[in-house]
């Protein structure tokens, strides 16, 4: 089954206000129409309503990066689902590395906010990955394993292809290090096979795995090439629109 191609950027804590309408503006300028890749956008919270304004009608799509699985309450420094969707927000990211390593995300908790996003109307990005010592343990399996599992506890096979996959590995970000194009296939076909044995062949011939490891405009391409990477989760190069756009339309 044909996939389409979905690149998502992931601005992490960077862009004032200012700058990340400038930014959006620019990016929807660069890339046109783009009816051939999904394009989301991911800016901080503090941004998220100002943006949605400015990609409005366009091919772009707004993200947040990360969202809380209770509707409201005593949760100082959280934000609900459903104010993400009151300022035009479509896609979270849920269970990035970057959570699990510093802010002490886990396997439960992932699958709390991902239940809690799609019960909202939002369409997850789920992400999984190893870190440097997990890989060279001979953990990386095991650990995808169990946090692909972990993420789509009880979720049914109509919500779970609601979702993107998002393969990190973690030793590949931030690093200068990026996975080879066969070694981020392969971790993608792993990862569809599991989600085979949760849901069956077709689901998983549907879902899309997205490749988390440092895309760029200079390796988007071959990567992009390979069978099973549907698209990319981009960091540091979704921070300028001429290489954002260099991934979305690769020469």
């Amino acid at each position: 089954m044909s996939r389409k191609k979905f690149i998502a950027g992931n601005w992490k804590m960077n862009t004032t206000v200012d700058d990340a309408c400038r930014l959006a503006q620019e990016i929807v300028t660069a890339v046109g129409k783009a009816t051939d890749v999904d394009i989301a956008i991911c800016p901080p919270y503090t941004n998220l309503s100002e943006v949605s304004k400015v990609i409005k009608e366009s091919a772009v799509t707004l993200g947040a990066q990360d969202v809380h699985w209770e509707t409201s309450g005593a949760y100082t420094g959280k934000v609900s689902c459903s104010m993400l969707k009151s300022v035009g927000v479509t896609y979270v990211i849920i269970g990035h590395s970057e959570q699990r390593q510093y802010f002490h995300e886990t396997d439960e908790t992932v699958n709390k906010k991902v239940t809690a996003a799609l019960a909202a109307g939002l369409l997850p990005i789920v992400c999984v990955g190893e870190t440097l010592d997990e890989r060279k343990s001979g953990a990386m399996d095991t650990v995808i394993e169990r946090q692909t599992k972990g993420a789509f506890r009880g979720i049914s096979r109509e919500d779970a292809l609601k979702c993107t996959i998002a393969y990190e590995p973690v030793w590949a970000i931030g690093t200068g290090e990026t996975a080879t194009p066969k070694q981020a296939n392969d971790a993608h076909i792993f990862i569809r096979n599991i989600y085979t044995g949760l849901y069956g062949d077709q689901a998983a011939s549907q879902i899309r795995i997205q490749y988390g490891g440092s895309m760029k405009p200079e390796n988007a391409k071959e990567l992009l090439a390979q069978s099973d990477v549907d698209g990319g989760l981009i960091g540091g190069a979704s921070l300028k629109a001429a290489s954002f756009l260099r991934i979305v339309q690769p020469a």
